[in-house]
């Protein structure tokens, strides 16, 4: 009888948690970056480490708690290696209540001729600000280019502190 109420327990406490979790999209558009370095590693003519942050408009807004994204600002660090990219970044996105929240992003993605393909990755919630402070999550995005720009569609999950 023990055993029985403990597995029932355990299967509230999984339905509990899952249920607490709410999903997100959204879709933000990135100009050029601004400013943006690169260095070659000098270990072959095409490795290069460079580093970029972007100002992003959110096209379609990620909402949370009533919040919608608005802009936000991703800087990042990219090895280029011949035509394979693999980014680390974190964005910072600015919500129409003026809170904010705080995501690492890793990804891949490929080159053509030096010129960017597009790129997929993971990412994860770091923080926020006023009523997004303790925020937790994951999701993932695929970013394309867009004329100059830069056009990333952007979906996962989150889960306010209590």
């Amino acid at each position: 009888m023990h055993r029985f109420l403990m597995a029932i327990a355990v299967v509230c406490f999984a339905v509990a948690t899952a249920a607490a979790q709410t999903k997100v999209s959204g879709t933000a558009q990135c100009g050029k970056p601004d400013p943006q370095h690169v260095i070659p590693v000098g270990d072959r003519p095409d490795h290069n480490l460079g580093v970029e942050q972007f100002k992003c408009t959110w096209t379609k807004p990620m909402e949370i708690d009533g919040a919608k994204s608005t802009e936000g600002v991703s800087t990042a660090t990219n090895d280029v290696n011949g035509n394979t990219i693999r980014t680390r970044g974190f964005h910072v996105a600015t919500m129409d209540s003026g809170d904010k929240f705080f995501v690492w992003y890793l990804g891949a993605g490929e080159a053509k001729d030096g010129v960017f393909q597009g790129q997929k990755g993971t990412w994860g919630f770091t923080g926020g600000s006023g009523k997004l402070k303790g925020i937790k999550g994951k999701g993932t995005y695929t970013c394309a280019p867009s004329g100059d720009a830069l056009s990333c569609e952007v979906e996962g999950e989150y889960q306010l502190a209590k």
